[in-house]
């Protein structure tokens, strides 16, 4: 059964106002803070999964829309980065950009290990990696076409998908657990702030406020984000079969940093409620629409060996973010909203890590310094950290 791109768009909506509402009315997933659109999102997933077993009725939804809604999303975030604000948050950046790299050598390391132990190709042990863990769908696809044209790993493509779809559902169901473990150790004068002057916070903040906005400038915001996804998609054909190659919402978001700060020098200051609003809803959307569309269905399907890496690298995650992120940023409610990003990233992806922390500020507070730097760090930099470390393990005499 295909459902159309309207019933499509219709169906994610309705799947945030049902994560919305089961947010809002249970308890359990108030208490772990779990993001609306991960709990709409899987409720869809399951539905259709069982009704592929019962049934033997296939539900494809179509997601044409699913791209630019991210493309969008990371628009924004250039859009909103500042650069002169990124340098008033340089410290905690470069440390959190070291926490997050330290990660995703470790991810390598555990992967490659575990398939000497279980007796299959190592290359899986990298799939199962930073390469889907840290890197998604896009980067797992990316890397599997190169897994089975220069070393012959034909399921690569397949086990790519279902390791960034495993990512992508544990990302997102542990961030609140985590966080809720690391609120206990925080002490009563390290709790946050009741409230910040509204037009102190950044446009990922507070999802839930109301923006206000004007048609003008909603339609300049609009205008900015299709010239970020235009521009954007020339750079990425540019870049594409050099040693340069990005993916290609990093080079939108790198469009939006550019435009941004130029608008910026010429006195032109960009309608920042406008930014937020669109972006917000470009996120709520497409992380409703990737999961009640993810294939559980495959997921189940993957063979043990890759399920055992998935499992010792959700453990890996839990454990690092307890005992090496939230230490290294500094053991306040910062580094809780940071610890909870940094699952979102570490096992699924930028949209996931904001998403974990809207959770998160939402029930305690605002974490100003860490919606200043996570999405610049998630969307930007662990993409080109990764690709030197992928490659770098790459050149190992067992995968010559």
């Amino acid at each position: 059964m295909n459902i159309g791109v309207f019933a499509t768009l219709v169906a994610a909506s309705l799947v945030l106002l049902l994560g919305e509402k089961l947010v809002g009315s249970v308890a359990f997933l108030r208490t772990y803070s779990i993001p609306a659109p991960v709990v709409g999102g899987l409720i869809v997933a399951l539905i259709v999964l069982l009704v592929r077993v019962a049934f033997h009725v296939q539900v494809r939804f179509d997601a044409v829309l699913q791209t630019p809604l991210m493309l969008s999303f990371f628009a924004t975030i250039g859009l909103n980065a500042h650069l002169s604000s990124l340098k008033s948050g340089g410290p905690v950046l470069i440390k959190f950009l070291a926490v997050v790299s330290g990660l995703l050598i470790l991810q390598n390391v555990l992967g490659v290990l575990l398939t000497f132990a279980l007796g299959v190709d190592p290359l899986y042990g990298l799939l199962g990696g930073s390469i889907t863990m840290a890197g998604g769908h896009g980067t797992g696809t990316a890397w599997s076409k190169v897994f089975i044209e220069h070393h012959g790993l034909e399921s690569a493509t397949e086990v790519a998908i279902g390791c960034a779809t495993f990512g992508l559902v544990a990302g997102g169901v542990m961030g609140g657990p985590v966080a809720r473990l690391l609120m206990r150790k925080l002490s009563s004068n390290e709790m946050p702030q009741t409230k910040v002057l509204a037009d102190e916070t950044l446009a990922f903040e507070e999802p839930k406020a109301e923006q206000p906005t004007t048609p003008a400038a909603f339609i300049a915001t609009l205008a900015l984000i299709s010239v970020c996804l235009a521009a954007g998609e020339i750079v990425y054909a540019w870049l594409s079969g050099t040693a340069f190659e990005l993916p290609n919402f990093v080079c939108v978001l790198f469009i939006g940093v550019v435009l941004n700060n130029v608008l910026a020098l010429m006195r032109v200051q960009l309608a920042q409620h406008a930014v937020a609003l669109l972006g917000n809803v470009s996120l709520a959307l497409f992380l409703g629409m990737a999961l009640m569309t993810l294939d559980l269905w495959g997921l189940a399907a993957l063979a043990l060996p890759v399920l055992v890496i998935l499992i010792a690298q959700t453990i890996l995650m839990a454990l690092y973010a307890v005992f090496v992120t939230f230490r290294m940023m500094g053991r306040d409610y910062d580094a809780v909203v940071l610890t909870t990003a940094h699952c979102g990233l570490g096992l699924g992806a930028t949209p996931t890590a904001i998403a974990n922390m809207q959770a998160v500020t939402n029930r305690f507070g605002h974490s100003h310094v860490a919606f200043l730097i996570v999405p610049m760090v998630g969307a930007f930099f662990i993409d080109i950290i990764n690709a030197i470390v992928i490659k770098l393990f790459l050149l190992l005499p067992f995968f010559q």
